[in-house]
């Protein structure tokens, strides 16, 4: 058990060793809520998730693609709290890391999970030389690592299941799904179909979800109509700019959704979409 206190808060990890390693990271913290918030924040062409448990563990997937994930935080963050327990970069692409060097320099991180893709870029190697001076510990987010918030509240990282140090980048992209009593949400990054397949083949029981997070923004490339069949969510969310070069979202991923009944929601439309659950009752505010 490796104990990492980096402030009034405790973090622990605990590894299990069994036929695989499984990760354990459980938060703990004084209950003050019973509701778990997620919000989809408009970073526009990008994509940044911040979860808040209903003890107030907070996860930050992704962070756009620059600093003004910053403002985005400060807007949905109490004044003056720079506490984030956990952030997840699916892959190390400009539009979602963009902005995590910046958030890693303002914020408290306690520890840090990407898929560990390798990467050239620029802006991935800023973001490590920024963990590195925070002393932030890095973990390669695999299937079967579990970030137990309490209260039933858990999030489940269920792609890579392998290594992927060598795959492009999209398809190294980290699946995780979110649940909170019979709540749940499924959050992709950018997997492609090929991803789509392999979790459907690893075992399509995890992933019915009542939120899906569309994958790649809404390209063609991902959700399939299987897949989408198969998670069966009443929402879907795509993090996209307004008017993108891109033509994201692809009218063929649209017409998809809409044979599933699925209602779509949009950043570029609503901005900052978010939602609140009480493990029972699921609310788009």
């Amino acid at each position: 058990m490796v104990s990492l206190k980096k402030w009034w808060k405790e973090l622990l990890i605990t590894i299990l060793v069994a036929s695989n390693i499984v990760v354990w990271v459980t938060l703990y913290q004084k209950r003050s809520s019973d509701i778990l918030t997620v919000y989809f924040i408009d970073v526009g062409q990008g994509d940044a998730i911040l979860v808040d448990s209903p003890q107030h563990g907070r996860v930050l997937i992704d962070g756009g693609r620059n600093r003004s994930i910053l403002s985005e935080l400060g807007r949905i963050l109490p004044f003056g709290d720079t506490r984030l327990d956990i952030v997840i970069g699916t892959h190390p692409d400009f539009d979602h890391i963009g902005g995590l060097p910046a958030v890693v320099e303002r914020y408290k991180v306690g520890a840090f999970l990407e898929p560990g893709v390798e990467s050239d870029s620029d802006i991935d190697d800023e973001l490590d030389k920024r963990l590195k001076e925070k002393n932030i510990p890095t973990i390669l987010a695999r299937r079967g690592i579990i970030v137990n918030f309490g209260d039933g509240a858990k999030l489940q990282i269920l792609f890579p299941n392998q290594d992927v140090s060598n795959w492009e980048t999209n398809k190294a992209s980290v699946v995780a799904k979110l649940t909170y009593g019979s709540k749940s949400f499924l959050l992709t990054g950018d997997s492609p179909m090929q991803v789509e397949n392999i979790l459907l083949n690893l075992d399509s029981l995890p992933l019915s979800s009542d939120v899906l997070k569309a994958g790649h923004h809404g390209s063609r490339t991902s959700t399939s109509l299987t897949y989408a069949k198969t998670v069966s969510p009443e929402y879907v969310v795509i993090s996209a700019g307004r008017d993108n070069s891109y033509g994201h979202p692809h009218q063929e991923v649209l017409d998809i959704l809409e044979k599933i009944d699925a209602k779509v929601v949009s950043t570029a439309d609503l901005g900052t979409i978010k939602f609140e659950t009480d493990g029972k009752i699921l609310k788009l505010k």
